[in-house]
């Protein structure tokens, strides 16, 4: 259970960072981009690629975040000046090439054999007892920035809601931010306390849980901080009306263009991480149900929301664990039957959000931008 646990972890974390990029693309620049999985791709095979050259980890995940990057430039130069259907368009078509050459260009990438045996981090780390519980320590950190965030999350949802509602604040408004804070500590205490009892009987999986948790943290920061300072503002102008915001002397294209190419470089970073986890990838892991994979997530989490992003990966990746779970026990369907219905029934889900709560668990009605 141990290991199962840390394993839905690892993949909650690096579909979390996913989600991240694509939340600052879309939720909070309006850039509507269906190849996202692009990114990930370049991210996953630049780092495995590099460092099997001897390249060393760090740095090969910083020049695959950086070509990802890159990407980014090279597509949105090409496209932000057009219409946002034309660069929905153009990811698509820029992410299915992307598989194309990965399974074609077999002398670089092995084709459809895959590429393994690659480096990776912490594989060889074998901490004694001391270093055990400096890693439990780093954990506990994390838990209590999660905590905290949780905190201040809903303590801003309480203010908004006596701001707009005065004294008649509804008690169904409390109840709710009473519930959600219960079932945010649930989860953190959950993977706090599965965390620790891994990282006490280390493996490579338990450490890179660790790794993926500190990203996820320290990415959920800077984007906080960014997203909250004068260029997150500029942003969420132009997202609303970038008409307005050239009028205010705002170079919109050069902030769609940061947007887009920092949110590529972290979708970057989460392909090096799907890699490690994964420990040999194929092109068919990069196919483009990958993106609509993460534009559920982020649909689902709430869009402008960078916590939406990381509830979105969470249920997302809950839902997939339980179905895989319960669906055999009920012998309704074969194999190949229970994938589809899994299909079908998020699908469902999601139909359903999008009459009763369009814009997600988390996110707000007016910044909601698909479909103006």
């Amino acid at each position: 259970m141990v290991g199962y646990l840390v394993f839905l972890t690892i993949y909650v974390g690096l579909y979390a960072l996913f989600a991240l990029g694509l939340n600052l693309q879309w939720g909070y620049a309006g850039l509507i981009n269906f190849g996202h999985v692009a990114f990930m791709t370049v991210g996953a095979y630049a780092t495995v690629l590099l460092s099997s050259q001897g390249v060393p980890l760090i740095i090969a995940v910083i020049i695959g975040m950086a070509i990802a990057a890159l990407l980014g430039l090279l597509i949105g130069m090409s496209t932000l000046r057009l219409r946002e259907d034309y660069l929905a368009i153009v990811t698509i078509g820029v992410s299915e090439m992307l598989r194309l050459i990965a399974l074609n260009e077999e002398w670089l990438t092995k084709g459809s054999f895959g590429v393994r045996g690659f480096p990776l981090p912490v594989d060889r780390f074998d901490p004694n007892l001391f270093q055990k519980y400096i890693l439990i320590g780093i954990l506990t950190c994390l838990g209590v920035f999660a905590a905290w965030q949780l905190w201040s999350g809903l303590r801003s949802q309480w203010r908004e809601g006596k701001e707009i509602q005065g004294k008649s604040y509804q008690p169904t408004k409390l109840i709710g931010l009473i519930a959600w804070g219960i079932i945010g500590i649930g989860l953190i205490l959950t993977v706090y306390i599965n965390g620790c009892a891994a990282l006490l009987d280390y493996n490579y999986k338990a450490g890179l849980m660790l790794l993926v948790l500190i990203a996820v943290a320290v990415v959920y920061w800077g984007l906080e901080l960014l997203v909250k300072s004068p260029w997150g503002r500029v942003l969420k102008a132009i997202r609303e009306d970038e008409e307005i915001a050239t009028a205010l002397g705002k170079n919109v294209f050069w902030y769609k263009l940061q947007a887009f190419m920092l949110g590529g470089a972290i979708a970057g970073l989460a392909g090096a991480f799907y890699a490690w986890q994964l420990t040999t990838i194929y092109p068919s892991n990069f196919e483009t149900l990958v993106t609509f994979n993460v534009w559920t997530m982020v649909v689902l989490g709430g869009a402008g929301k960078n916590p939406g992003a990381i509830l979105g990966a969470i249920i997302f990746w809950a839902y997939d664990a339980l179905t895989r779970f319960y669906l055999p026990k009920l012998g309704w369907f074969n194999s190949s039957e229970e994938g589809a219905f899994r299909v079908m029934v998020i699908g469902l889900i999601l139909m359903i959000l999008m009459i009763w709560r369009p814009q997600g668990i988390l996110g707000k009605k007016e910044e909601l931008t698909l479909g103006r």
